[in-house]
């Protein structure tokens, strides 16, 4: 098992809160992480039929069997056990001995608000990181080959073809739990608007334009949408509303959790292919901000991530918004730092009065540079921008 950053959030939660919730994309570890983290506690997958009929017919009788001490696996498929969690926790009034997973987000969440509020942590476990993979044998010297495989464990475990497991990931998602999520009736319609996901990563998110493409309807595209969100499939970065006397955009843009899983949507069959791809600086942009989210959830942080930009073209990557301190970082593909690159930044620290140690730019070169506008840091060093 590769070692994941969040172990030690989860035993400090287990030892804070009675219930523990780990939510995350399907493949993404949280069962081999629970399992390794939490040894000798009991174990039930809610994917067995039998277990899942025990919890929906029987839920006080399941959890009267493991009492204490037991991880529930794809939690979301019983919704009927989360009242009477509540009141066992209650009962007990001891830390730790729920460990919750799920893989449909909406609904495990949708579950805990009504009946486990003031009783769970949540915690959210993504596909693997730089930064997790950077002490072991699966660390990468290019980019590009990261930005074709991804970060799905299984991939590296068991050294497996991306392109064929990354099919199989989407036809298995697609056809398994598409269908309990929302009623589609033509699953080749909506492989082909994740497809045309993948196709605007990094741009601005317009539900219209999606569904004039496919021929549905805005409040399909918008439905589509939050299924691909609950699923830790892709997210969206809000912009950065304080204005500065300035007028500034307010609409999302799309990125995926996973830039190997959005390559493999456009095409890219190889990290060669990526090298002259049009899409390579997004995807490369897509990367970074993942990697970022990765770290602040592995570290229990609640900051929030923005983009800005005006109506006037000037544009910052990624705003980092802690504890109101602002951290601004634009993402460059380059591989040779250019003074261009840092035009967004110098714009900003002018409107903003950043101060240089909370502006960075992250870069595809493999050298840190201390620069006088901001601090210039090697994609493979990214998180130091969050992180110093």
């Amino acid at each position: 098992m590769i070692p994941r950053d969040l172990r030690s959030e989860l035993l400090q939660s287990a030892s804070e809160m009675p219930v523990v919730s780990i939510n995350g994309p399907r493949q993404s570890g949280k069962t081999t992480l629970v399992k390794a983290t939490f040894p000798d506690f009991d174990y039930l997958n809610l994917e067995n039929h039998d277990t899942q009929l025990f919890a929906r017919e029987d839920p006080r009788g399941l959890l009267a069997q493991y009492a204490r001490g037991v991880i529930i696996d794809e939690a979301q498929n019983a919704p009927e056990l989360f009242s009477y969690l509540q009141v066992q926790v209650d009962q007990e009034k001891s830390s730790g001995p729920y460990i919750l997973t799920g893989s449909q987000n909406f609904l495990l969440h949708e579950k805990i608000s009504q009946t486990l509020a003031g009783r769970v942590a949540l915690q959210v476990l993504l596909p693997l990181s730089m930064a997790e993979l950077s002490s072991t044998a699966y660390a990468e010297s290019h980019y590009e080959t990261y930005l074709y495989k991804g970060f799905y464990p299984r991939i590296y475990d068991r050294n497996l073809d991306p392109g064929e497991w990354l099919a199989s990931y989407i036809q298995t998602y697609v056809e398994r739990d598409v269908r309990k999520m929302v009623n589609i009736g033509d699953l080749s319609q909506f492989q082909a608007f994740i497809r045309l996901c993948a196709g605007r990563i990094g741009q601005l998110l317009n539900l219209s334009s999606l569904g004039n493409e496919l021929g549905v309807s805005y409040q399909t595209i918008k439905r589509w949408i939050s299924v691909l969100e609950a699923s830790y499939i892709i997210f969206r970065l809000p912009p950065y509303y304080k204005s500065f006397n300035k007028r500034v955009l307010k609409t999302t843009k799309l990125y995926f959790y996973d830039p190997g899983l959005a390559a493999f949507l456009l095409g890219i069959h190889s990290a060669d292919q990526v090298q002259n791809h049009y899409l390579k600086g997004e995807l490369f942009e897509g990367l970074i901000i993942s990697e970022i989210k990765k770290q602040l959830f592995q570290h229990g942080q609640a900051a929030s991530i923005y983009y800005w930009r005006d109506r006037s073209g000037h544009e910052v990557d990624c705003i980092v918004d802690a504890g109101g301190k602002q951290i601004a970082i634009e993402i460059k593909s380059g591989r040779t730092i250019r003074e261009d690159m840092f035009k967004g930044l110098r714009y900003w620290r002018q409107l903003s009065g950043a101060e240089p140690q909370d502006t960075f730019l992250v870069y595809g070169g493999d050298e840190n540079q201390h620069r006088r506008i901001a601090t210039a840091y090697s994609w493979k060093n990214s998180i130091e921008a969050i992180h110093p």
